[in-house]
């Protein structure tokens, strides 16, 4: 017989977050996913641009030079990004914003920038541009204009505090669905060597073109549906070589959701080395191929 488990959802993030809870009973089960939602919510308070008291839009409200203390959520998930952004060779970048403002239109639409916008906007993005003090857990920009933006990081980083917060209460065999975009497969289900989950599906395919069975591990996809037509590299300040889709295998889900996004802009040689470099994750990437969907994997999986 299998396990019974017990699903429960919650709105964040302006995305849908689901926790699936395996082995427990279902009250002590809720109560604990709520706990993990009240995290969550937590979280959203402190990194959501969109939230004028957030730590997020504080920083992007500061004059250069001036120091400002954050909560140690928002300094570990920006030091994180700015890990990724060293590794990725700038290729993830959560300070992209300015330069993605010049492509679009007053309708949004994608329009060619002139060659001063372009170098205003490129002056005001790098991870190089924020600078940190640890013993202070302050944060500070070197120059006026930059825009932090945790979308491409912030979802999985609640995933990986939401599996903290199951490991505090016990819970052995969870998955959390942050933004049905990236996913952290804690442990396993009893009855089962992992949580199966879908990759390499593409637009309006019916199914994933493979399950996988994760445990302990976590899984982020990106692709033009999602982030639109024009995908920007922050390394040229150019639309990158279109890719449909990437997906991410890491160990933590925080680090997978900004790789599947960095590997949108990245080359293939590019994912392959970093992949090779970085034992416990793996890449796919489906490409528009003339015959089709060409997906080309890499990594253990």
């Amino acid at each position: 017989m299998s396990t019974q488990q017990h699903k429960f959802s919650h709105e964040a993030m302006a995305a849908p977050f689901e926790i699936i809870i395996a082995g427990q009973d279902e009250s002590y089960a809720r109560q604990t996913a709520m706990e993990a939602f009240g995290e969550v919510d937590a979280l959203e308070a402190n990194l959501s641009r969109y939230r004028d008291s957030s730590d997020i839009s504080r920083i992007n409200h500061l004059e250069p030079g001036v120091w400002i203390r954050v909560s140690l959520d928002t300094f570990d998930c920006l030091r994180a990004a700015v890990k990724v952004s060293a590794e990725t060779g700038g290729a993830f970048d959560v300070t992209i914003g300015p330069l993605l403002a010049c492509y679009r239109g007053p309708d949004r639409s994608f329009r060619e920038p002139s060659p001063e916008e372009l170098e205003a906007a490129r002056a005001c993005v790098g991870a190089h541009l924020l600078e940190f003090d640890q013993t202070q857990c302050a944060v500070r920009v070197k120059t006026k204009g930059v825009q932090v933006d945790l979308g491409g990081i912030g979802k999985g980083f609640a995933a990986d505090c939401v599996a903290a917060t199951l490991k505090e209460w016990d819970i052995d065999a969870a998955l959390i669905n942050a933004g049905e975009s990236t996913v952290y497969a804690l442990g396993h289900p009893p009855d089962a060597d992992g949580w199966p989950l879908g990759v390499g599906g593409v637009g309006n395919e019916a199914a994933p073109n493979e399950t996988i069975a994760f445990a302990d591990r976590a899984l982020s996809g990106s692709g033009t549906h999602v982030r639109g037509r024009h995908i920007m590299d922050p390394r040229t300040g150019r639309p990158a070589d279109r890719k449909l889709a990437t997906w991410a295998i890491c160990p933590d889900a925080t680090t997978a959701d900004a790789l599947s996004t960095a590997f949108m802009v990245m080359g293939v040689d590019e994912v392959e080395q970093y992949c090779a470099a970085h034992p416990g994750t793996a890449a796919m990437l489906a490409l528009d191929e003339p015959g089709g969907v060409g997906r080309i994997r890499f990594g253990a999986w």
